[in-house]
Formats: structure tokens, C-alpha cells, sequence
């Protein structure tokens, strides 16, 4: 996994110690071959002292560089939702965070289907941000979830990572 902006200090971007055992505040971290919800996301980051919760949400969209989709299908390696659980632990203990959520689809998806959605809720809204944005750069470039895209000429592509 890459690194998150830490100081040499040891101190979070919040000038906060940094705390390598806060799965605590991860609420939720998990793989569904289920239609997600963003209110089950945002619920599940709601806490009484955040000032601010930052939430992502990514559909699946009808085009790809200039080709029209016209399906997805997700495939997850058997680790990927301990990796997952790993990449919002390295968040949790990057940032000071109240708490931490994200829930990724596999299976066949549709056009306008919810593919990944991800939440913090942090005492301020730059940290919610920025941790929020930390946690889905990190999941797609870590997590080992393989999109297959089906375009409406009939041909298909893999590719990486969700």
C-alpha cells in the first residue's frame, strides 16, 4: 500500500499522534453482490461529535473512452475485503477520523448502478475530505476488484483495478 501523508514527527495530518489501532471507527468495510445505499453508508459514519462526513459515491457509467458501455461486471480476489478492511485501517490511523465506511459491489451491474460507496466523518470537513478521498484513491488502487466492461459493439475489457 502507499504511503499517507505523515509528518516525521509521527503526527497525523491533523497534528494528531497517529494511531495504528483505531479499527474502532471502521464501521463498516465490505464486498456485496447486492444493490448498495448511501444512507446505509452515511448511518453508518454518523457520529455526534463530526462536524463534517464526506461521502463518494461511483456508478457505472455508459461510456469509456469514447466507447459506449453498456454493462460491468465486478470480480474480487477471495483477500479483497481483508484488503479493503486494511486500506481503511491505514486510513483510520493517517487522519483523525470519528469513523469510517465503505461497501463495494461485485457481480453485473447496469447503467447508473452504484459500484463503490465510501464515507468519513471527521470533527471538520478538511479532514473528512481529505480522508475520504485518501480511502477511495487507496481502495482502487490496492484492493484487488477487476472491472470487465461490456461496450455496445459486443466486444469487451478488463481492466485492473475497480
Amino acid at each position: 500500500m502507499r504511503d499517507l501523508p505523515v509528518s516525521s514527527a509521527g503526527y497525523g495530518l491533523a497534528g494528531r499522534p497517529m494511531y495504528r489501532d483505531r479499527v474502532d471507527v471502521i464501521r463498516l468495510a465490505e464486498l456485496r453482490e447486492t444493490p448498495l445505499s448511501v444512507d446505509e453508508v452515511r448511518e453508518a459514519v454518523a457520529d455526534p461529535a463530526a462536524g463534517g462526513i464526506a461521502l463518494f459515491a461511483g456508478a457505472v457509467r455508459d461510456h469509456d473512452h469514447g466507447r459506449a458501455v453498456t454493462e460491468l461486471g465486478y470480480s474480487a480476489h477471495p483477500s479483497a475485503a481483508e484488503q479493503l478492511r486494511q486500506v481503511a485501517e491505514k486510513v483510520a490511523a493517517g487522519y483523525d477520523v470519528h469513523a469510517i465506511a465503505a461497501v463495494h459491489r461485485t457481480g453485473n451491474l447496469a447503467i447508473g448502478d452504484l459500484a463503490v460507496v465510501v464515507a468519513v466523518s471527521a470533527s471538520h470537513r478538511a479532514t473528512a475530505f481529505d480522508a475520504c478521498r485518501a480511502l477511495i484513491d487507496e481502495l482502487k488502487a490496492t484492493v484487488p476488484i477487476w472491472k470487465h466492461q461490456r461496450f455496445a459493439g459486443g466486444d469487451s475489457e478488463w481492466v485492473n483495478s475497480a
